[in-house]
This record gives C-alpha cells, sequence and structure tokens, in this order.
C-alpha cells in the first residue's frame, strides 16, 4: 500500500484521510486503514490538521521521531497480519496477544523489529530480510 509514493505524498495521502473523516466524507480504500491508526493517536491530530505537516522534517538528534513514520509502521504491520506477510506473522502475532492483551503496546512492541529489518535492509541494500523479523518477533513474544 505505502511503497512506491515519495515521502510527500504519502504523508498528503495521511493528512488527506483524516480531513475526510472529520468532514464525514466516506473514507475509500487505505483511508479506513489509516483513520483506525490515527484515532489511536490522538497526540498527531492537530499535526494532521496542518497542512505544513508534509514537508516538515523530524531530528532523531534533537530527541523528535517522525510521526508519519510511526504511523505508516503500524499500518504496515496491520497490512502485514491481514495478509500474513511474511507467512507466519499472523499466528506469531496470535501467540503475543496472548501474552499482552493491549494490541496499540503489542504493535509498538514489534515496531522494534520492523525498525530494525528496514534499517539491516536499509544499510546493506539488501531486500528485508522477513525470516529475520519473524525471529525477532518470536523472541519478543517469548519475553512477554
Amino acid at each position: 500500500m505505502l511503497y512506491g509514493h515519495d515521502r510527500r505524498a504519502l504523508r498528503e495521502l495521511f493528512v488527506r484521510a483524516w480531513r475526510k473523516q472529520s468532514a464525514g466524507e466516506p473514507l475509500e480504500g487505505v483511508e479506513t486503514l489509516i483513520v483506525g491508526v490515527v484515532h489511536r493517536h490522538p497526540e498527531y491530530h492537530a499535526l494532521l490538521e496542518d497542512e505544513d505537516s508534509t514537508v516538515r522534517d523530524w531530528s532523531p538528534e534533537q530527541g523528535e521521531s517522525n510521526p508519519f513514520l510511526h504511523m505508516g509502521m503500524h499500518i504496515a504491520i496491520e497490512e502485514g497480519l491481514m495478509l500474513d506477510e511474511p507467512r507466519g506473522v499472523r499466528d506469531t502475532y496470535r501467540h503475543m496477544r496472548e501474552q499482552l492483551a493491549d494490541e496499540h503496546e503489542l504493535q509498538h512492541r514489534m515496531m522494534d523489529c520492523l525498525g530494525e529489518m528496514l534499517w539491516r535492509a536499509g544499510r546493506s541494500g539488501q531486500p528485508p530480510d522477513t525470516r529475520a523479523y519473524l525471529e525477532c518477533l518470536k523472541r519478543i513474544a517469548r519475553r512477554s
């Protein structure tokens, strides 16, 4: 869903979906998923009402985290669960849910594995290692 777009276009998709939701307009396709994620993050509502947010940078060096990246990772996790991609993630998730009832917190823990997989892929220039992602999730499940 989110791949193949430039950063600003992806951010505009978030802003547009939130604007449609706020105006009571019908949502289409992935907009429903986006709005669901945004609802769980009220701290980002004002940001999504600001058109300038699509061009702003967030600096980890300054202790800032990128809200669009954060919400995008939630969406990537939810899409992965819907599609069972990588294969086996859905079963691993079910096991993790037995250990941790708070789905939002569970996704935040999963983001650590997803972020690590994406960081390694970017650094190595190789495709994401989905096997390592699943192993990371299984380690989290054992610790929970």
